[in-house]
């Protein structure tokens, strides 16, 4: 195959494009492992490059997708052979390396985690950075102490994908789970995969106070801001906040308070380069987390040529759950 399909990002004087077109095999980038990719996600990261809405591409042009599945085809890498089914997520891609959203992928080999026996290529795609940045939080949460017994937890940008996934994991592991969102007709839907209390977000979205009433012994968040502050003058004493998106901001208008009065702890959450051991050890639990109807419950599929609408309604905060990408 001298050509394949792909989505790519192109820089112009007025800025960037993004369109489906052929692509040379030849103008892959350097790697020791060329896979056949099955399916891949869209994340807020990726609505961000092919909207251009902010300088998160590097090089052009840029395939865009930060996230795949499917099949190697070659590699010269000892760890893998062809007909080996895997999962690539982050490590630049979509941003400064060729990403997903296209036929073949060429990378690093360390940058692959074998797909789970119990996982097809569309589940995990389902699953996707954004829930497997879920699972990063869960366990974050887990090194930190925390466990059902120590209370309710909350999850902020519940109905978006990570917040879907962590409330669905977190619910199945047994906590209590309080689900944050700007949007009150998901509030079924948030049940459904297990929340417990639907809490609008206008009440995170006031200045917050250094220390407000102990609420949560714990939380996920993916807004960041003055949501993330709010969260964090809430939580018990000892507690603890899993922190890895900013959708509502990269600023944190917070005290020390929460943290010097309270001791509560503040962990900040990287799917990108995150260890390959954290990576094994997150893929391995998403075998069985979350469970296969919420999964199913939460995704929805489009082709390549749907990502323009995808990428503009993920940054408007109007896509519920996952959206999963069929290559081909």
């Amino acid at each position: 195959m001298a050509k394949f399909k792909a989505f790519v990002i192109r820089k112009t004087d007025g800025g960037t494009t993004a369109a489906l077109a052929d692509f040379d095999e030849a103008e892959l980038m350097d790697g020791d492992v060329t896979f056949r990719i099955e399916y891949s996600t869209v994340n807020y990261k990726d609505g961000l490059a092919i909207t251009g809405k902010a300088p998160v591409v590097r090089r052009f042009p840029m395939i865009a997708g930060i996230d795949g599945a499917g099949t190697v085809e070659s590699s010269t890498n000892p760890a893998w052979k062809p007909g080996d089914k895997v999962v690539l997520n982050g490590w630049g891609c979509g941003e400064t390396h060729l990403g997903c959203y296209a036929e073949k992928a060429r990378v690093k080999g360390e940058w692959l985690v074998r797909l789970p026996a119990g996982l097809s290529a569309r589940e995990a795609m389902s699953i996707g950075t954004a829930g497997y940045t879920a699972m990063l939080c869960v366990m974050a949460l887990e090194r930190h102490g925390l466990t059902p017994a120590h209370g309710p937890v909350v999850v902020t940008g519940a109905a978006g994908g990570v917040g879907s996934t962590a409330v669905a994991i977190l619910a199945e592991l047994g906590f209590t789970v309080h689900a944050v969102t700007g949007r009150p007709q998901e509030a079924d839907y948030l049940k459904s995969l297990g929340a417990a209390e639907i809490i609008d977000r206008k009440e995170l979205a006031s200045p917050p106070r250094p220390l407000a009433k102990e609420r949560w012994a714990g939380g996920v968040d993916a807004v960041g801001s003055t949501t993330l502050a709010n969260v964090l003058s809430m939580i018990r004493y000892g507690g603890a906040v899993a922190a890895c998106g900013l959708a509502g901001g990269m600023d944190l208008p917070a005290t020390v308070a929460p943290f010097i009065l309270r001791g509560v702890c503040l962990y900040g959450i990287d799917s990108v380069m995150c260890p390959l051991e954290r990576r094994r050890e997150a893929w391995k639990r998403l075998e069985n987390h979350p469970d296969r109807r919420k999964l199913a419950m939460m995704t929805s599929e489009i082709g390549l040529d749907g990502l323009p609408d995808a990428a503009a309604a993920i940054l408007k905060g109007a896509v519920r759950g996952r959206i999963v990408v069929k290559i081909g």
